[in-house]
């Protein structure tokens, strides 16, 4: 098959202010969120990544986070946390990482792409377009030209008819002969696309920001006051972005095949590196 293994990443931890308030404890402390990467080896089209994290750039401090960035949701900026440097220490050379999917541009998202500048880049050509034109005070501050001003080799791409599940889908992305797709969940930012990968008899569906707490897609349970006061903030169209986890929550509960989880919760990635760490196809679990 086309995906050989996937290796569940952290690509950026962060220490976010009131960590009660993420639904972490009680107190004022810090609270804990990640950026869940994937890494996936295939056969044929080398290694391809899904989303990137912070990349060594950030780390050295030459792409300028902001201060309010860095004080309100504290990135620990570790070196070892970048996706080139975790590639190197799984053994393979970065220069086999031809391909990066992102789920949008956000700068927590979009940070390793210039630690990989010969990749192509495949987004929603919405969030392409929002992160150039970078048009409104939120969005300047969301997006760094400095994560692109390698020249990234762009693949973008609109929703043409194709569908996954009944949801809207591109399943083929260009030059990938692997089993991943984009599934557009926009809201969060204009061009927001959840990642599809799949794996043996099962999908792995990488939601990015459509959701920051499982709460939001597992019914009735409260999402933690924090992290649905930063949903809204966030956000840029709160229809489509309640229209996305209604979409996410559905897929989920009607679909025993599918592995949802989001880009941030610490929680969903040690659920799925404790079953399914790194998922291979000649072994359905791996230690």
């Amino acid at each position: 098959m086309s995906i050989r293994a996937v290796h569940h990443l952290n690509c950026a931890t962060m220490c976010p202010v009131a960590g009660a308030l993420l639904g972490q404890g009680g107190g004022l402390g810090r609270g804990k969120l990640i950026c869940h990467c994937l890494l996936v080896e295939t056969a044929r089209d080398g290694l391809v990544l899904v989303d990137s994290g912070f990349g060594t750039r950030d780390i050295e401090g030459k792409t300028k986070l902001s201060a309010v960035f860095r004080r309100l949701v504290g990135p620990t900026l570790d070196p070892a946390e970048t996706a080139h440097a975790q590639v190197r220490a799984l053994g393979f050379d970065p220069k086999d990482l031809r391909h990066i999917v992102v789920t949008h541009l956000d700068l927590d998202h979009a940070g390793g792409l210039p630690d990989f500048p010969w990749a192509k880049v495949h987004v929603h050509a919405r969030e392409h377009a929002a992160a150039m034109a970078r048009a409104t005070v939120m969005e300047r501050e969301r997006y760094l030209t400095a994560h692109w001003h390698h020249g990234p080799a762009w693949e973008l791409y609109e929703e043409d008819g194709d569908s996954w599940r009944g949801l809207p889908a591109i399943q083929r992305l260009r030059g990938l002969d692997a089993d991943l797709g984009l599934l557009p969940m926009h809201g969060h930012s204009r061009g927001h696309s959840a990642v599809l990968a799949r794996t043996g008899d099962r999908w792995l569906v990488h939601a990015g920001d459509a959701y920051f707490h499982r709460s939001r897609v597992e019914g009735e349970a409260r999402v933690p006051v924090g992290l649905a006061m930063f949903e809204r903030l966030t956000q840029v169209d709160p229809v489509r972005r309640r229209a996305s986890a209604a979409a996410l929550r559905q897929l989920r509960e009607t679909y025993a095949d599918v592995d949802l989880f989001c880009a941030h919760s610490h929680a969903e990635w040690e659920a799925l590196r404790a079953r399914n760490a790194p998922w291979r196809a000649d072994a359905r679990a791996t230690a």
